[in-house]
C-alpha cells in the first residue's frame, strides 16, 4: 500500500534500510536513507524539464561552462539542473555504480555539493560491494516525491521524521539538528506579527538562522511571508555546524529557488560567514547548555581585542553553556533604526534568564540586553516540547525599534499551561501546541496587555497570563556587608601544636624553631586576651626575649591566627590595630545584599539590615566597574517568581485520612499473604 501522509512517507521510506540489515551498522542507516531520499526529491522536482534541459544540453554543448550553466539552469526552470538521460528508475542492473555516480556527477555544482556532504560515492561503493545498491535504487525509484504529492513544507516534516529517526539508532540528539514545527510556527508569528510596514508590496526582506538545522526556520517565515504578503521577496540566509543537516538545508533551499551562496557551513561563533550581513528577521533554536569549549580561544580573543566593536563585548557566560553567545551574535546583525531596524526569535532554555551573579558574563550580557531596550518579550512554553529535552523552554523576542508603548517595558507571557497532548510520543516530545493555542499566544503579545489572564482555548490548555514590566525592575546592585572582626587570643598546648605545624613555622630553622618554642611555652599559662593590640605586643615581647627579634610579617599573622577565635565579647579589631583606625571586617561574616535599581542603598541598609546586625557597614569600596556607584549592578529575570501561584497545604485532617486509609490497605495486604 503506498503512503497516505508525511509520516507514512517518512516510514516507508525508513524502512528501506531493513535491506541493509547485518551488512550495515544502524548508525549508517540515516548516512543512505538521507542522501538517497534527496536525490529522489531532487530528481522529482526536474522531472517537468527534464526533457527541456537534455535538449539544452546537447545544443549548447561546446559553449563555455558558465554559459552552458545558464542556459540549463533556464531550461530546468529551477535554481539547479541535472544534465544526465539517467533517472533512478533506469540505472543499469549491471554497472549501478557508476551509473549513479556520474548521474550525481551531472547535478549543478551546487547540488552536487550537497551529496559530497554526505559522503555518497563512498556509501555507493559499499552499497555495490555488499550487492544492495540496485535494491535500493529500485525501492526509492518507487517512491513518489514530486511537488504535486508533497510540498515542500510537508518535505521538510519528511526529512524531520527521517533524521529523528537516524538520530535514535545513533544515539544522537535529534533536536540538535531541528526544531518542531509547532515551536517553529509560533516563534515565527511572534517575530513577523506587527511588521505589516516591513512586508509593502515589492519589497525584498532578509531572514537569518545561525542554527539553521535542516532550515525549518527558514522555510516557515518565508512561508509565514507569502501567506499574508505575497507580493514580498524573501531572502533566506543561514549557517550550520552539522554537514548532513546544512545538506538537507541546502537542498531545500535549492528546490524554493533561494539563493545557495546565502547558506554557509561552519561555526558562526568562531567563523561567521555572513559577517558583514544584516538581516531585517532572525529566527534560531541554539543548542541547550552545550558548551563552548572549542571555540573559546576565538570567541575569548574577539571579545578581548574588539570589546563592543566586536560580537561580545558586553561579556562572555560560563563556558559549559553558549545559548547567550547566540543571543549577542543575532544582536550584531540587527539593522540600524534608520534602516528600520531588526526583530529576533529565539528559543532558550531557563538558565539565561538567571543564572549568573551580579558582575557575572551572563549578568553583564541581560544587561546590556535590558538596558539598551532590546528585549520585547519573553513566553514560557510548556515543557515536554522538544524531541531530545522536557526542560522548560522559553521564546525571546527581541527588537532595537519597539512601537512606543513597548519602549522601555518587558512583556512576559506565561504560556506553559497552554498545549495539548500527543497520541504518541516522539522522544521527550509529549505535548504540541495547536493553532488555536498558538493564536491565543500570539493574541495576548499582540494586546500587549499586563495582567491579563485567559482561559486556555483548547483541553486540557490552561489560562495564558500576560504581565508588563518596566526594565528596571529586573535590576539590582549587588552590596557587600561587613560587620566587624572580634576575636579573642589564648595560647594552650592544643594550639601550640597545631601552630608548629604550619607551612610557615616548618620553614623556619632548627634554631629559630626552638626559640620558638620556648617563647610560646612562656604563655601557656596567660590569661584570654579580648583584645588583639595588648596579646600582639605581648607576643613580640616573648619572641624578642627568646632570640626571635624580628619575626616576618607572615610568622606574626600566622601566630596570631593559629591562637585566635572568634568571640562576640571581644574587642573590634582594627586596621594596623590603631585605636582610632577604621574596624576590620570578619570575612565569615560577610554578607551580600540585593537592593532593586532606582531604591537608595542606604535607605534599604536603614531599613533592611541595620535593625538586624546594628554594627554592620557597606563596603564603599566595591563599586560598578561601568556607572562608579557603590555595589555591584546585576541583572536577572525571574519569570517563575513573578508568575508564582500560592497553592494551600491540604488540610491536616485530610492528609491523615489518607495516611489512614493506605496504612489500612497495607495491612489488609499483610493479612492476606498470612492467611
Amino acid at each position: 500500500m503506498p503512503p497516505t501522509n508525511h509520516a507514512q512517507t517518512a516510514a516507508f521510506l525508513w524502512s528501506i534500510a531493513d535491506l541493509l540489515r547485518d551488512d550495515f551498522k544502524q548508525s549508517q542507516y540515516g548516512r543512505i536513507i538521507l542522501p538517497f531520499t534527496l536525490l529522489r526529491r531532487l530528481e522529482c522536482v526536474l522531472a517537468a524539464t527534464k526533457q527541456a534541459v537534455l535538449a539544452a544540453a546537447t545544443a549548447h554543448q561546446t559553449k563555455p561552462d558558465t554559459v552552458r550553466d545558464a542556459l540549463l539552469l533556464r531550461a530546468a526552470a529551477q535554481s539547479f539542473y541535472n544534465a544526465s538521460p539517467l533517472t533512478l528508475a533506469t540505472l543499469s542492473d549491471t554497472q549501478t555504480a557508476d551509473d549513479l555516480i556520474s548521474y550525481v556527477q551531472a547535478f549543478s555544482s551546487d547540488a552536487r555539493e550537497i551529496f559530497e556532504h554526505f559522503r555518497f560515492e563512498e556509501f555507493v561503493q559499499q552499497l555495490a560491494a555488499n550487492n544492495l545498491l540496485y535494491q535500493v535504487v529500485q525501492r526509492f525509484a518507487a517512491v513518489d516525491l514530486s511537488p504535486q504529492s508533497i510540498d515542500n513544507f510537508g518535505m521538510g516534516i519528511i526529512f524531520e521524521e527521517l533524521i529523528r529517526k537516524f538520530a535514535e539508532s545513533s544515539n544522537e540528539t535529534a533536536g540538535e539538528h531541528f526544531t518542531p514545527r509547532d515551536i517553529v510556527h509560533l516563534t515565527t508569528s511572534l517575530v513577523i506579527t506587527g511588521q505589516d510596514h516591513k512586508l509593502t508590496p515589492h519589497s525584498i526582506v532578509t531572514i537569518y538562522d545561525p542554527t539553521a538545522g535542516t532550515g525549518g526556520f527558514l522555510s516557515e517565515g518565508d512561508e509565514y511571508i507569502q501567506s499574508i504578503s505575497q507580493q514580498v521577496t524573501v531572502s533566506l540566509h543561514g549557517q550550520e555546524l552539522n554537514p548532513e543537516s546544512y545538506a538537507i538545508c541546502k537542498a531545500d533551499m535549492l528546490i524554493k529557488g533561494q539563493t545557495v551562496s546565502n547558506i554557509k557551513l561552519g561555526n558562526p561563533l568562531s567563523d561567521d560567514q555572513l559577517a558583514p550581513n544584516r538581516f531585517d528577521f532572525m529566527l534560531s533554536n541554539p543548542p541547550f547548555g552545550v558548551e563552548w569549549k572549542k571555540v573559546q580561544q576565538q570567541v575569548t580573543n574577539e571579545h578581548q581585542d574588539q570589546g563592543f566593536d566586536g560580537r561580545f563585548g558586553p561579556g562572555l557566560p560560563r563556558v559549559s553553556d553558549g545559548s547567550l553567545l547566540f543571543l549577542l551574535h543575532l544582536v550584531s546583525k540587527m539593522r540600524s533604526q534608520e534602516e528600520g531596524g531588526s526583530r529576533i526569535g529565539i528559543i532558550l532554555n531557563g538558565s539565561p534568564l538567571f543564572t549568573g551573579g551580579a558582575g557575572s558574563g551572563e549578568s553583564e550580557i541581560r544587561r546590556y540586553l535590558l538596558q539598551n531596550d532590546l528585549v520585547e518579550a519573553i513566553v514560557a512554553l510548556p515543557t515536554d516540547m522538544f524531541y531530545n529535552t522536557g526542560i522548560a523552554t522559553y521564546v525571546w523576542i527581541l527588537s532595537n525599534n519597539k512601537p512606543g508603548p513597548r519602549r522601555g517595558q518587558v512583556q512576559l507571557i506565561d504560556g506553559s499551561q497552554q498545549f495539548s497532548k500527543m497520541r504518541k510520543s516522539l522522544g521527550s516530545k509529549r505535548q504540541y501546541l495547536d493553532e488555536a493555542q498558538i493564536n491565543e499566544l500570539v493574541r495576548i503579545y499582540g494586546q500587549f496587555g499586563g495582567q491579563v489572564e485567559t482561559a486556555g482555548q483548547t483541553d486540557p490548555a490552561g489560562p495564558v497570563r500576560s504581565k508588563i514590566f518596566p526594565v528596571e525592575a529586573f535590576g539590582y546592585r549587588r552590596i557587600t556587608i561587613e560587620r566587624p572582626l572580634r576575636l579573642a587570643f589564648a595560647v594552650t598546648p592544643e594550639r601550640v601544636k597545631a601552630v608548629l605545624g604550619e607551612k610557615v613555622v616548618q620553614k623556619l630553622d632548627g634554631e629559630t624553631q626552638s626559640q620558638l618554642i620556648a617563647a610560646l611555652q612562656t604563655l601557656v599559662d596567660e590569661p584570654v586576651y579580648l583584645s588583639r593590640a595588648p596579646f600582639s605586643k605581648l607576643l613580640k615581647q616573648a619572641l624578642a626575649v627568646h632570640g626571635v627579634k624580628k619575626p616576618s610579617a607572615a610568622l606574626l599573622k600566622g601566630l596570631l591566627a593559629g591562637f585566635s577565635e572568634r568571640h562576640p565579647e571581644a574587642e573590634i579589631c582594627r586596621v594596623k590595630d590603631k585605636k582610632d583606625g577604621p574596624p576590620e571586617p570578619d570575612t565569615g561574616l560577610r554578607d551580600y545584599e540585593n537592593v532593586p535599581l532606582g531604591e537608595s542603598i542606604d535607605d534599604y541598609f536603614e531599613r533592611e539590615v541595620k535593625p538586624h546586625v546594628p554594627d554592620a557597614w557597606i563596603d564603599q569600596d566595591k563599586r560598578d566597574a561601568l556607572d562608579g556607584e557603590v555595589g555591584i549592578v546585576g541583572f536577572e529575570i525571574p519569570f517563575n517568581r513573578h508568575f508564582y501561584v500560592f497553592q494551600p497545604p491540604r488540610p491536616l485532617e485530610e492528609i491523615d485520612r489518607d495516611l489512614k486509609a493506605c496504612t489500612d490497605r497495607i495491612k489488609q495486604m499483610i493479612e492476606e499473604l498470612s492467611a
